[in-house]
């Protein structure tokens, strides 16, 4: 808990340090017309050249969005040593691929003798807000979203089902359902009417048949958490490069 609360802590002091700085210097703002800058510069006057460059190099320096970098590398360096949770490897009967650097993981697992299951899904990538409820009710809450792509195959070679999903933290909504052989695609197949637009009864079996393969509200749960980590994870390796470069 203290981790955490320290990095939200120092993760919000270099965010605002650094946006801070950024409205400092705008060199290539639409907005900022010669006209508009005219007014603000100091009237040509006779002086030194080697004073007028020093004189320039100071107001560089102080304009500068990396005036401070100390001061934006000590934070770096408090939320770059922060432990994180190691990512899960497993859930349920799925295997986890996390690869790092991306924006996306693979689960893979199999349901009775001959079928499997492929998942993609990426990191957060939308987001809703909804009305809050409670004693605290006034405002909103975000929840945040995650694309999922499950393939199911039969070893038998028949066509493939493709479901493509949309996961809030305590639902999987069904977006699309596809029917596709893979090997065999040429020109455009037909790939179904919209899932919602199918009767109420067949969306319930269908999501039933997601359910008993583990395709359900624990899997919501799961991959939220995991991409909750996840995004900690490779915002601190961007973190990382970032001050390696520029502290060469």
């Amino acid at each position: 808990m203290a981790s955490t609360a320290t990095m939200r802590t120092s993760m919000a002091l270099l965010l605002r340090t650094l946006s801070s700085k950024a409205r400092t210097f705008h060199p290539h703002s639409p907005s900022l017309s010669w006209a508009r800058c005219n007014p603000l510069l100091p009237a040509p006057q006779s002086r030194d050249i080697t004073t007028s460059r020093r004189s320039y190099a100071a107001i560089a320096s102080a304009q500068s969005p990396f005036r401070k970098w100390g001061e934006i590398r000590s934070f770096l360096i408090v939320v770059l040593t922060l432990k994180l949770m190691q990512p899960a490897t497993e859930f349920k009967s799925f295997s986890v691929d996390d690869r790092p650097g991306e924006q996306c993981i693979v689960m893979k697992g199999n349901f009775g003798e001959d079928e499997t299951i492929k998942m993609e899904a990426t990191m957060f990538d939308g987001f809703m807000t909804v009305p809050r409820t409670g004693l605290d009710a006034s405002g909103s809450d975000v929840r945040l979203h995650v694309s999922l792509l499950v393939d199911i195959s039969k070893a038998d070679g028949s066509e493939d089902m493709e479901f493509l999903c949309s996961v809030w933290p305590n639902r999987i909504e069904i977006q699309n359902l596809y029917m596709l052989r893979r090997d065999k695609i040429t020109g455009q197949p037909y790939m179904g009417p919209k899932f919602g637009s199918l009767k109420y009864d067949f969306q319930t079996a269908i999501k039933e048949f997601l359910r008993v393969r583990g395709i359900d509200s624990e899997l919501c749960f799961f991959l939220h958490e995991y991409m909750m980590n996840k995004d900690r994870i490779e915002l601190i390796q961007w973190l990382r490069k970032l001050n390696s470069f520029i502290a060469k």
